[in-house]
């Protein structure tokens, strides 16, 4: 399964309050657990290993790239 980095969510806007919602009324470390389940509930669904490095991959070079750059990297653009 190739990973796909095209825009595919059929509602993005309510996708991003969603997430936010999940965030709301979280300290820091209960916000950054959030994340960690859903990443590997988002990863078990996927189960695809060479599909789920490349995605690790893109990740870590967004970040990379944006620390170099000095500004925030859109994930879907590597």
């Amino acid at each position: 399964m190739a990973l796909n980095t095209q825009p595919n969510l059929a509602r993005p806007d309510d996708f991003y309050e969603a997430l936010i919602d999940m965030h709301r009324d979280l300290d820091d470390a209960q916000s950054h657990s959030a994340n960690a389940q859903l990443i590997l509930l988002l990863a078990n669904h996927i189960g695809d290993h060479a599909t789920l490095l490349e995605a690790m991959r893109h990740a870590r070079e967004g970040v990379t790239d944006a620390s170099v750059q000095g500004a925030h990297a859109h994930p879907l653009a590597a």
